[in-house]
């Protein structure tokens, strides 16, 4: 919060909200609270859009996560981690905070912002008809979602109204659908449009989804599920790659690759380190879109 309070929104005030499964501390709120002149606002998840559903079959789901930590899968046996997948595919963009607001700019612990922000992402996405944008592509783990193509391919055969003209589906399946080819955007950085996710087609996309289990019978994750989507329903030029923002989350980096822009912006990042074109990103794909 610190650097991309240095890096961008000290010049532009955007407002915090924070959500949470329980109750945020005293301190917490504090510390937060202090660490910007912008307005904050701290949020309690309603129990129903964070839990495990009482309709999953527990014995069911209990055997998918131990299958999945005996194959050592990142957080396999964990229903926390499914709970925020499912929570973030389907409903942070409903939360009582966030009904005021259009855009949103996911923001996750420890991320890094290693360049300057000068020009602003939200305005410049809605003057530009912007839908969805992203930082780093990157390949899905392939037991996490075994039928989740499966799934899709369904709910395109019944919902062919959907599917938007000029797509981006060559970033997804390198044969107009009949396969999957596990790229993904990753969604720990997202400046978006929340009309998108509120609108009928991913509405009808969700709940058909949610209710299929797969969040808890496999460990579904919201990156998937969200580049599915915009790449299904929206224009392909409705999605922007910001590629002059320097970004890391965990050992994964983004970094400007244009000199002119890296000084210009102040960047502290390695571009020979940048995951872009590294083994398990699929940003070749997404140039491939363009082609």
């Amino acid at each position: 919060m610190h650097q991309l309070e240095t890096r961008f929104n000290h010049q532009f005030g955007y407002p915090y909200v924070f959500l949470n499964d329980v109750p945020f501390s005293d301190e917490f709120k504090s510390r937060i609270s202090s660490a910007t002149n912008s307005s904050v606002e701290f949020g309690v998840i309603p129990h129903d859009d964070w839990n495990q559903p009482s309709w999953i079959n527990e014995e069911k789901a209990a055997k998918a996560r131990a299958s999945l930590k005996h194959g050592n899968v990142k957080y396999g046996d964990s229903v926390p981690y499914r709970n925020m997948c499912r929570f973030n595919s389907g409903f942070f963009y409903r939360h009582e905070l966030l009904q005021k607001y259009r855009w949103y700019w996911r923001v996750e612990p420890g991320v890094q912002f290693h360049c300057n922000i000068p020009v602003d992402p939200f305005l410049f996405m809605e003057e530009n008809d912007k839908m969805f944008s992203f930082t780093i592509t990157a390949l899905e783990i392939r037991p996490t979602i075994v039928t989740l193509w499966w799934h899709v391919k369904q709910f395109m055969q019944q919902h062919p109204e959907f599917i938007a003209q000029d797509n981006a589906i060559r970033f997804i399946s390198p044969d107009n659908g009949i396969s999957y080819n596990y790229c993904h955007f990753w969604s720990n950085f997202e400046i978006a449009d929340m009309n998108f996710w509120r609108g009928p087609a991913y509405t009808a996309f969700f709940d058909y989804l949610d209710k299929a289990g797969g969040f808890y019978y496999e460990r579904w994750g919201d990156a998937p599920i969200h580049s599915i989507a915009v790449s299904l329903f929206a224009r392909k030029d409705q999605i922007h790659f910001f590629n002059d923002i320097g970004y890391q989350h965990d050992d994964w980096m983004h970094c400007p690759s244009s000199e002119e822009v890296y000084k210009a912006n102040e960047c502290s990042c390695d571009p020979s380190r940048s995951f872009d074109y590294q083994p398990g990103s699929c940003t070749s794909e997404w140039d491939r879109v363009f082609d």
